[in-house]
């Protein structure tokens, strides 16, 4: 792909679309569940992680520049505020990251663009801690 193609792509469309960011939130909703590294988020959860399937997909395709799912579902997506109830620090923001980084590796996405992504997945992440450590 040429610079001027990235340049006029959305991130929504180099991944591959609504069904590769369906299969990137599957693959880190299976790791978070298969892999013990990953309890501590786990257990930020329900039980039953299908809503919270369902929410992470319908966020991730309007945040890339795809349809605007959560936002015509719920609202403004105010992602701090959602997870406030949440005891969030280093260790919740990095194993997040970590899950999402394998899981994006997983699904094939492309090197530079699993960079460009973790980066703003990071900045995201540590704007949600709310607790010290």
């Amino acid at each position: 792909m040429t610079t001027e193609e990235t340049q006029q792509s959305t991130v929504f469309e180099l991944i591959g679309g609504a069904e590769k960011i369906r299969e990137l939130v599957d693959r880190f909703y299976d790791l978070m569940e298969l892999e013990p590294e990953f309890a501590l988020i786990r257990g930020l959860h329900p039980a039953s992680m299908d809503g919270s399937r369902d929410k992470l997909y319908w966020f991730l395709c309007g945040w890339t520049g795809g349809p605007d799912m959560y936002v015509e579902r719920f609202g403004h997506p105010r992602l701090r505020a959602r997870h406030l109830p949440y005891a969030i620090a280093s260790q919740e923001r990095d194993q997040w990251l970590r899950c999402m980084a394998f899981a994006m590796q997983d699904v094939g996405i492309e090197e530079g663009l699993r960079e460009r992504l973790l980066h703003s997945f990071y900045q995201t992440a540590d704007w949600m801690r709310n607790k010290a450590g």
